[in-house]
């Protein structure tokens, strides 16, 4: 799955690789977390637009949105026969801008995020879905989804799932719903290639959405693998310790 991201190349480099009509201004995002406002790219009469949405798809025939499921990940393989995504993988298909995306390693009881980008340091196109929803008092609501895939060689040792990265020369494939059925939009559903990303491992800063600054995203040592792995030396070394009996002394204190 994808839960957290970052889009923080500049706008003039995000709008230079999507082609989109707007110019919007937006500061650097190192922490975009779910039920926030996204950016994301989709196609209207031939014609790439620049919207912002909520991170968390809604469906157009859900009747409260409280008791609804956040959809903020829709697996890939099952988007076009889901009916949470069915419509939206036919005729709402959207590019979600990014740079890179985190994601989380269990070591024992706890977890070792990691930042996920390309090594090249370019910003990069997650698959999407769109839907508007609308309310009893006419009221509409934007939201998305980010497609994921099965992780690449790459990414696997770290978590099974990804977003599905769409190459620049696939944009067009992948929004144009008037003429590209799902089923071949589907064939973009597939793990990046493996020598595209990077992974290193950030500070567990990252774990609280109010935090958003430059250094969610500076490699750190892995300080919870390491941890995790001292602990059991430390409870071994505690046990010799108390099976060994005292030491006879004279009652005087020694210096060394």
């Amino acid at each position: 799955m994808c839960g957290r991201y970052t889009v923080i190349a500049s706008p003039e480099a995000i709008r230079a690789l999507f082609g989109y009509e707007e110019q919007p201004n937006f500061p650097p995002r190192y922490n975009v977390a779910p039920t926030q406002p996204i950016a994301i790219v989709r196609l209207i009469d031939g014609k790439r637009h620049f919207a912002l949405v909520r991170w968390g798809l809604l469906p157009s025939w859900v009747k409260d949105p409280k008791a609804f499921t956040l959809l903020i990940n829709a697996r890939g393989e099952a988007a076009a026969e889901k009916p949470a995504f069915r419509a939206a993988m036919k005729r709402r298909r959207c590019l979600i801008p990014a740079d890179g995306f985190y994601e989380w390693k269990p070591i024992g009881a706890r977890k070792q995020p990691y930042y996920v980008h390309a090594k090249s340091g370019a910003p990069i196109a997650f698959a999407g879905l769109w839907e508007t929803w609308t309310g009893p008092n006419g009221e509409e609501l934007e939201t998305a989804a980010i497609v994921t895939t099965m992780a690449n060689r790459t990414l696997a040792p770290i978590h099974d799932r990804m977003p599905v990265i769409v190459a620049p020369e696939q944009f067009d494939l992948w929004l144009d719903n008037a003429n590209v059925e799902p089923v071949a939009a589907a064939a973009l559903i597939k793990p990046a290639p493996d020598d595209l990303l990077e992974v290193i491992p950030v500070s567990t800063d990252v774990n609280r959405p109010a935090n958003d600054n430059p250094k969610l995203v500076e490699q750190v040592d892995e300080i919870v693998e390491a941890a995790m792995a001292a602990k059991p030396a430390r409870k071994a070394s505690a046990k010799r310790a108390a099976a060994k009996p005292p030491k006879k002394t004279n009652g005087q204190g020694a210096l060394f």
